[in-house]
């Protein structure tokens, strides 16, 4: 196999078309294409599937797209590297992230102390931001508790408890609290599986030996929001994650720890390349700021 037509390949895949994999390249779209037809002629495998002008992956070609985002982006980082001699001038870091609360200032820390690094963001539940990380597709994550991985590497950043939300008309408005026997009889508002703030709640009840009365399941923080507003149900998310509304009243959960916990999470394999250890040091110092601002008020 030519590292060309590994190249080839990946750049369709990526950009989802030969045309665009082509231009990403600098190069003339009939030599991506005859790049990847060699490719599978090789192998006898079949990578992309061709559907007029868009590209679906195979089962092969999908588990080869996910060696060649390894190798490309190590390719990236040595020559990040070499053009710097380890400084941080230029450069990208992807970050994917469950939410912009925690991670907002983060990347400020970071944009002040480099600013000629260019930062993206991807949102996306904690299940599929984990993913990503797994496949090369960001260097650092921002999420919520996770089951632990020998993969990785987590740095702990914040912890917040989980609250609930209901309209100001709700009949639970007047309260202050409520307990989980209580809360899982009520229609529940939650986020899809894979969702951190869903997962503690459910883990919560599960060891009580209750099950939530689940009324909708929606794909985001806003959806909720909208959901709850407009009487469907009631909702739950991180205190810190609230977002305070004349249309809403929360309610704290009692007789229980039901609470998520920030991470900022990387491959273990990574974390020592300049940009990732470059953030990781970013947030060390936020979380030594943090203490030293909670001993000065005690």
């Amino acid at each position: 196999m030519r590292l060309a037509q590994l190249r080839s390949f990946y750049a369709a895949a990526r950009y989802g078309g030969f045309t665009a994999g082509a231009r990403q390249l600098h190069v003339s779209q009939p030599t991506v294409t005859s790049q990847v037809r060699a490719l599978e002629d090789s192998y006898g495998v079949e990578l992309l599937n061709r559907h007029g002008h868009r590209l679906e992956l195979t089962d092969a070609g999908r588990e080869l797209f996910a060696i060649a985002q390894r190798i490309f982006g190590l390719e990236e980082d040595a020559v990040h590297l070499l053009k710097d001699s380890g400084a941080l001038r230029t450069g990208k870091l992807r970050i994917g992230a469950v939410g912009p609360y925690h991670v907002m200032e983060m990347i400020a820390a970071f944009r002040a102390r480099y600013p000629g690094i260019e930062v993206t963001i991807n949102v996306g539940n904690s299940e599929a931001t984990v993913q990503g990380l797994k496949a090369y597709a960001s260097d650092v994550a921002v999420l919520a508790q996770f089951a632990s991985d020998p993969a990785l590497h987590f740095v702990p950043y914040r912890s917040h408890p989980v609250v609930v939300f209901v309209p100001r008309d709700h009949r639970l408005a007047a309260k202050t609290r409520i307990g989980l026997a209580e809360l899982a009889a009520e229609p529940l508002v939650m986020r899809e599986q894979g969702s951190t703030t869903r997962k503690a709640l459910e883990d919560a009840l599960r060891k009580c030996r209750l099950v939530p009365t689940i009324s909708l399941e929606v794909g985001s923080r806003e959806a909720v929001r909208e959901a709850v507003i407009r009487g469907l149900g009631i909702g739950v998310v991180s205190e810190f994650e609230f977002v305070p509304d004349p249309r809403l009243r929360t309610l704290a959960i009692v007789g229980a720890d039901v609470r998520t916990t920030t991470h900022v999470v990387t491959l273990k394999e990574r974390r020592h390349t300049r940009v990732v250890a470059g953030f990781l040091t970013i947030v060390d110092e936020l979380l030594d700021a943090a203490a030293g601002r909670r001993a000065a008020a005690r």
